[in-house]
């Protein structure tokens, strides 16, 4: 699986978390279904699911006029698994996690989305 398409998964395992009462397992097989997980699959989604507290807090402390729960869902989850890329897995390069976000926003999001995340993703590569 290329990481690209990892995290387009990632993404709909976790947004799927966020919306609904399903477990962990259950959202990864209903997501990939026949396809084969795969080690940065597994990774940023157990990754992001176990730091998620954390992970809130830092984008708790980037947000401005908004809190976490005011967020449209699909917003909030493209910047919790690219936090967790920051935070985290320190092997990608931040630019190639912000282009990552922004396309995930383009794909799933509205017009604004990207520039929103885009801006909230820059406060944790300028420290």
């Amino acid at each position: 699986m290329k990481r690209h398409d990892a995290r387009q998964k990632a993404l709909q395992v976790l947004f799927q978390l966020d919306s609904t009462e399903i477990a962990l397992e259950e959202a990864i097989e209903h997501v990939l279904e026949e396809q084969k997980s795969d080690a940065f699959f597994e990774k940023l989604v157990r990754g992001t699911a176990e730091h998620k507290e954390e992970i809130d807090a830092a984008l708790s402390d980037k947000l401005e006029n908004w809190t976490l729960n005011r967020l449209p869902k699909i917003e909030r989850t493209v910047l919790r698994l690219s936090v967790y890329e920051l935070l985290f897995m320190q092997d990608t390069p931040n630019r190639v996690v912000l282009n990552e976000a922004i396309e995930l926003c383009k794909l799933y999001g509205d017009d604004k989305s990207s520039k929103f995340v885009n801006g909230v993703l820059s406060k944790f590569t300028q420290q």
